[in-house]
């Protein structure tokens, strides 16, 4: 079905066709050509990284970072359940086990209280996840792994260009993962980034992105040849890709202002509903920069929610939903997980609806969707 309101439509700034244009007369379309070093050192010096490194997706910089965790076969890795299955199935492919947490009433991101209590003698790691573009309390996170030696991975899918007490997300543990999906706020199809603050493991994550061989080194002159010299994948995104994404990162300002508005009309607005009790909106803690990757409700009940869909969908407007909790799909059950072992998360998944968001979301067109919500509560 076409919505005249889709829940996404990816941005595109008007510099993105000329820069593939130059990539083409270049003859350069894998990857680390001149658009992926831009790209690379752009970030590195615009979020105070240490590293980053393109990927062909934020699912592949976070397999990439467990690979880098030198995970073994039943360890076990901390994260909250209210997450996308990339953020499992990195260090399920590892042989770890994810340990489930349950997560905060107010950002949906994970309890930073009850971490400790779900670690044990296999703990490896730490999979903080940044939901919506708004940091979790990495402070309380980074102390908790280093009183046990743990590593951090940031799931920083939905952050990139969002902050926590200054300082960029997906550079505040020893990892990060970006993606650059159409979904996401700076976007080229598919793709993502591996951000890392350990100076040591650098080599290490152009071998692994390389497919295990040393060609990076090769092509600095470091080496004469390249082989295998550790175990590694196709993570390297193409050239083209990374042409799309430079476009988008120089005008990331530019649409981070967009998506600011449109994310301060609905606060604004939807505020009435709120202070009537018919829902709750997202929360921004004082010390996080949120980057306005999205903006969601939380109705009383399911059954609210499935009838704001439906009313919506009549209009031509799609809302969606978010994550089914990791801990009650087919996988999370079969690892020994239960209904009703985390109640916040699986409260949140029931009455969580996502509104739409996008750099070109006209004013008319969001005024179309609050005007349908209103009509739906009856609130003139």
């Amino acid at each position: 079905m076409a919505y005249r309101i889709p829940f996404n439509k990816p941005f595109v700034v008007g510099t993105e066709l000329s820069y593939i244009g130059q990539c083409l007369e270049e003859a350069k379309l894998c990857g680390d050509g001149r658009f992926t070093k831009e790209c690379q050192e752009l970030m590195q010096r615009e979020f105070s990284a240490t590293q980053v490194l393109l990927t062909t997706s934020g699912t592949s910089a976070l397999e990439m970072a467990a690979m880098l965790c030198e995970l073994e076969p039943g360890d076990e890795v901390v994260m909250p359940s209210y997450t996308f299955v990339s953020t499992a199935n990195a260090f399920v492919l590892r042989g770890a086990k994810p340990v489930f947490v349950d997560i905060r009433t107010d950002t949906k991101n994970i309890d930073e209280a009850l971490i400790e209590a779900a670690i044990t003698p296999r703990t490896r790691a730490i999979v903080p996840v940044h939901y919506a573009g708004v940091a979790c309390e990495m402070d309380a996170i980074n102390a908790i792994a280093a009183r046990h030696d743990l590593r951090v991975v940031e799931d920083a899918a939905q952050g990139v260009d969002a902050t926590y007490r200054g300082a960029y997300l997906g550079t505040l543990g020893d990892f990060g993962a970006y993606s650059f999906h159409e979904t996401k706020n700076f976007v080229c199809g598919e793709g993502g980034a591996l951000v890392t603050t350990r100076a040591e493991a650098i080599e290490r994550a152009e071998i692994i992105r390389e497919k295990g061989t040393n060609r990076s080194q090769f092509f600095r002159g470091q080496v004469d040849k390249y082989t295998w010299v550790d175990v590694g994948s196709s993570f390297l995104s193409s050239d083209i890709l990374a042409a799309f994404l430079l476009a988008q990162l120089q005008n990331k300002q530019r649409i981070t202002s967009l998506r600011k508005r449109v994310y301060e009309t609905y606060a604004r607005q939807l505020q009435r509903l709120e202070q009537r009790g018919l829902m709750s909106l997202p929360v921004v803690p004082d010390h996080c920069g949120t980057n306005y990757h999205m903006f969601y409700i939380v109705l009383e009940s399911l059954e609210i929610r499935t009838r704001l869909i439906e009313h919506l969908r009549k209009a031509g407007i799609l809302a969606v939903f978010h994550y089914v909790p990791l801990h009650t799909a087919p996988m999370g059950l079969g690892m020994g997980y239960r209904a009703g072992m985390l109640p916040l998360t699986e409260s949140i998944s029931d009455r969580l609806l996502r509104l739409p968001l996008y750099a070109g979301l006209s004013s008319e067109e969001q005024d179309s969707v609050i005007s349908e919500i209103f009509a739906f509560f009856g609130v003139g």
